[in-house]
């Protein structure tokens, strides 16, 4: 058993609170101390910030316009040396892809052996990527076929416009939503289909859900 000032000191970002209170007892018990459980990406930086333990275990889904991604990006801008575990439900290729490219150390799945989060968690923090095995199969297959995913096609305006597209809002609506023009977004969101090649509203809708932006 590692002494206390060895432990691993770790925070948790979840809403769901069950969730939470499971992997937070899986952990001290393999050792590690959890220091924090935050329940919004929003709390996670402000916990991250405050407390800087050695991982912060955070999840990609919250029931908020901001997700586990946004709140990563704004950590690792400020504090680059922090290592990051996702933890999701949810798998799909491109969603996984975009944690390793943000910074990410590792990503896991929610019904993952609380061994294998343990194991996540010591590989993030000695500064080495994880892959569980179906994971790296995974990213090595995409890798082969090549990224086709709108993350990988657009640039990051583009990417937002396309988000609020597939959510069903007008050009109109985006506009006043983004504070642009109503000729710059109707330039941009047809650049977007063209890129994209669709064009029908249920079809960018469905590919913003395969792809993990929105939620189905």
């Amino acid at each position: 058993m590692q002494s206390e000032q060895n432990k691993i000191r770790v925070v948790l970002a979840d809403d769901h609170p069950i969730v939470m209170t499971g992997f937070a007892m899986s952990l001290s018990g393999l050792g590690m101390d959890v220091v924090g459980q935050a329940r919004t990406p929003d709390e996670a930086a402000a916990m991250y910030a405050e407390l800087r333990p050695d991982v912060l275990v955070l999840d990609i889904r919250f029931g908020t316009e901001l997700t586990g991604l946004d709140a990563a990006r704004g950590i690792l801008a400020k504090f680059p040396a922090a290592r990051i575990v996702f933890l999701s439900q949810f798998d799909q290729d491109s969603l996984i892809k975009e944690t390793y490219r943000i910074g990410a150390r590792a990503f896991v799945t929610k019904d993952c052996d609380p061994a294998d989060l343990a194991t996540a968690v010591r590989h993030a923090h000695a500064g080495k990527l994880y892959f569980l095995p179906q994971i790296a199969e995974r990213l090595a297959n995409l890798s082969v076929r090549g990224d086709v995913s709108p993350q990988s096609q657009l640039d990051a305006r583009g990417l937002e416009i396309f988000k609020l597209m597939a959510e069903g809002l007008t050009n109109a609506e985006i506009a006043e939503k983004l504070n642009l023009s109503a000729k710059t977004i109707s330039n941009i969101s047809q650049a977007v289909k063209e890129k994209l090649g669709v064009h029908r509203q249920a079809y960018i809708t469905k590919l913003a859900v395969k792809h993990g932006l929105i939620e189905p």
